[in-house]
């Protein structure tokens, strides 16, 4: 099958189409032609194999010391599955489904993926496109991870967004308003309108003042771009305020801890996961017409480099999809 394939740590370059060995589903997997897939944070990271300070050497074992042990990369997907293993009882050939990949396993971004049927897998929605909903997983389940489970944001708190025309910053706004919250926005002129059509009730440009709002405090902060740190959103935290960043290092771990048990401000710090349950929510809230998927711009497959460029610059707006080649 083609694939999208890297032999080596680099830029976005490295990223080409080759041929790989079409994998075969175990007895409790489905194997799925792809026909969308997302490039995320995520990808790039592993691309690049920048990864924070401390976590420089775990990630290097995770994904390889000195090469790729995995060549092919992505987790969000959407297809079709093709074939089931003899254990399968959720799926069946023909059904149209989304989901992610284990981090450790990756392999999206390839004409056929074998995933357990227990993983982050759900039925497709007929409502929705294969690029629609291979634009849902990673940020749609951060979002709920982060401020259902991990703040947890109630009703009537004041939610700051930093990032919020981001793969993880559109699904934060509508899952804060969702959750009832008074979100305020954080994003670049351009994104202003975007961001207000997600439901936040205030926008600040951070091109013209900033980006933590000055004489405002906040319940909870959720800095998915990682631009902020703890000590500049102190002043901005209410007496008992959140701060949670999507992106983590030696120092916000420190600081994780030493505020763990305060009855202030404090720091937390998790991983958000993809699982069904997210996915199941969150498509409960897309019919119901509380979210929505956001694509940025949807490629084809021989322009991979160019999707992980399109990442890597850090301005995209919602989620980059890669439109999987149809292996007939």
């Amino acid at each position: 099958m083609q694939a999208c394939i890297y032999e080596a740590y680099g830029p976005a370059d490295v990223v080409k189409l080759g041929e790989v060995s079409t994998p075969e589903p175990a007895a409790d997997e489905v194997l799925v032609e792809v026909h969308a897939t997302s490039v995320t944070t995520a990808d790039w990271r592993f691309r690049t194999s920048t990864f924070p300070r401390v976590f420089w050497l775990p990630g290097r074992l995770m994904v390889g010391i000195f090469r790729p042990r995995n060549r092919v990369l992505g987790m969000d997907f959407s297809g079709v599955v093709k074939a089931v293993g003899r254990d399968v009882t959720r799926f069946q050939v023909g059904d149209s489904v989304f989901g992610a990949t284990n981090p450790f396993r990756r392999g999206a971004h390839a004409q056929y993926l074998a995933i357990a049927e227990s993983g982050a897998i759900v039925h497709k929605p007929a409502t929705l496109s294969h690029e629609q909903a291979a634009a849902i997983p990673f940020g749609a389940c951060s979002a709920q991870a982060f401020l259902r489970d991990f703040a947890p944001v109630k009703p009537g708190q004041r939610v700051l967004v930093v990032g919020a025309s981001g793969g993880v910053g559109v699904w934060a706004v509508q899952v804060a308003r969702q959750l009832g919250a008074e979100v305020t926005a954080v994003c670049s002129t351009r994104n202003i309108e975007l961001v207000r059509s997600l439901g936040a009730h205030h926008v600040v440009d951070y091109t013209t003042g900033g980006v933590i709002p000055t004489g405002e405090t906040y319940d909870v902060i959720f800095d998915t771009a990682g631009v902020t740190t703890f000590n500049d959103c102190k002043p901005a935290l209410t007496a008992t305020g959140i701060y949670m960043p999507l992106e983590c290092g030696m120092r916000e771990m420190v600081q994780a801890l030493l505020t763990m048990w305060s009855k202030g401000k404090r720091l937390k710090y998790a991983v958000g996961k993809n699982t069904r349950e997210w996915l199941e929510l969150t498509l409960a809230q897309i019919a119901e017409g509380a979210l929505r998927p956001v694509i940025d711009k949807v490629y084809p497959m021989d322009r991979i480099a160019d999707a992980h460029r399109h990442v890597e610059g850090r301005h995209k707006r919602g989620s980059v999809v890669v439109a999987i080649a149809s292996a007939a």
